[in-house]
């Protein structure tokens, strides 16, 4: 026997029935908490799985964080480099004007009056060859340097510019066999020249008297004659006098006060007249045009 209805409720009464249901179980739920355990179990099933997907993205963010902070590190560290290598430079300047200014204080004007200009220099290259020594700078005729320019490290004179490129230099070092420079003793003024021997680790002074007063550790400093370098850098400290009976001249060596074969950041140093000075030969041109007018 057939049923009499074969058709069950209609879609809209399921829709009303079910809409019913779900009201109700939402009003059980949000006051006895039925279904929380249930959300607990899914949770905890569902877990291992967000963490999974999202491992990816916080190991790329983690890595990303410590890049940037590497970055800013290392940013930071070579900033603080430069910063230390220009203090270097004026603590150069400072110990000689302090010695200079115990021994003769009415000639301190002439050393104020220069004011010095530096550019910082990354080494590149040595030369492979063992009788000239020069190396090569980054920094050439495009960034502003010159071909006799004064160049030092964080403990003194190093030696100075010899060819210019657009962009790059090479840089002739104290301790070549061809290179001299105009020193004086810092303890006293005594005047002399340090020539290169061909050993980074020594220089010879030339011409210097068997009575002149020179001890082991007097520090030799650029005595600025020449107008080469600027005057009061560090260039050597005296290691050895020695004066044979009978000979007119000692024989004096020193050691370099920077490190020749070690140092890669360098200093450019460009020496430029006090703005008073320049003010000073500006007007003194002016009074000899009105004169010849």
């Amino acid at each position: 026997m057939k049923p009499l209805f074969t058709q069950g409720p209609s879609a809209t009464v399921r829709l009303v029935l079910l809409a019913t249901v779900s009201i109700l179980l939402m009003s059980l739920d949000h006051r006895e908490h039925l279904v929380e355990p249930v959300r607990e179990t899914v949770s905890g099933v569902v877990y291992p799985l967000r963490f999974v997907v999202d491992a990816p993205f916080s190991i790329a963010e983690r890595v990303s964080e410590r890049l940037a902070t590497r970055h800013q590190i290392m940013e930071e560290n070579r900033q603080l480099r430069d910063r230390h290598l220009e203090y270097q430079e004026r603590l150069q300047r400072m110990h000689s004007l302090e010695r200079e200014n115990e021994r003769l204080r009415d000639l301190l004007g002439s050393s104020e009056r220069l004011e010095t200009e530096v550019a910082i220099a990354q080494l590149m290259r040595v030369e492979l060859d063992p009788h000239t020594h020069l190396v090569e700078i980054d920094r050439g005729s495009r960034q502003g340097v010159f071909v006799g320019q004064p160049v030092l490290d964080a403990n003194g004179v190093m030696g100075q510019v010899d060819r210019v490129g657009a962009h790059s230099a090479s840089v002739r070092l104290i301790s070549d066999p061809s290179h001299a420079i105009p020193v004086e003793n810092n303890r006293n003024g005594l005047r002399t020249v340090a020539l290169g021997s061909g050993d980074p680790q020594r220089l010879e002074l030339a011409n210097v008297p068997g009575n002149a007063d020179l001890r082991e550790g007097d520090l030799l400093t650029a005595s600025g004659l020449g107008g080469a370098f600027p005057r009061g850098y560090p260039v050597a400290e005296v290691t050895s006098v020695e004066v044979e009976a009978g000979e007119p001249f000692a024989r004096v060596t020193a050691r370099p006060a920077a490190e020749l074969d070690r140092s890669r950041k360098l200093l450019l140093v460009s020496v430029a007249e006090n703005a008073d000075d320049q003010a000073g030969d500006d007007e003194a041109a002016d009074n000899e045009s009105e004169d010849a007018s």
